[in-house]
């Protein structure tokens, strides 16, 4: 008897992909989706898709990075790596220091401006790798 409760795990057989990894085994890899038919045939219909995947190395361990690359070949999702992998570790510096700026708040720390000032001057520690 099924648990009413459980949701239904089913496979979109109308949007399979054949994932692939390309690697340099120094910065990241690129991962290249290709659209496939329900028999595993390449669906022409759709296009392909390219992520990037890179991590960054901070005082509390690497933070992984994934980002989509444009790209109608893997040779331009490469030559996209590095502008689409810098941008991804911008967006993630800002997050991370709106994330410290709301737990010193919450944890009753300076507010107003001198509390939004934290980790603008370059003192961050995260680098990547």
């Amino acid at each position: 008897m099924a648990d009413s409760n459980m949701p239904d795990i089913r496979m979109d057989a109308d949007n399979l992909y054949r994932d692939e990894v390309f690697t340099d085994l120094k910065v990241g890899s690129v991962r290249r989706m290709t659209p496939v038919t329900p028999d595993g045939e390449v669906d022409p219909g759709r296009e392909t898709i390219y992520h990037g995947q890179t991590s960054l190395q901070s005082p509390a361990g690497q933070i992984p990075l994934n980002f989509e690359l444009k790209g109608n070949s893997l040779s331009e999702a490469v030559a996209a790596f590095s502008e689409a992998a810098q941008a991804e570790a911008e967006r993630m510096m800002q997050e991370l220091e709106e994330l410290q700026r709301q737990q010193q708040a919450q944890q009753g720390g300076q507010s107003g401006q001198g509390g939004q000032q934290g980790g603008r001057d370059g003192d961050s520690r995260i680098q990547l790798l």
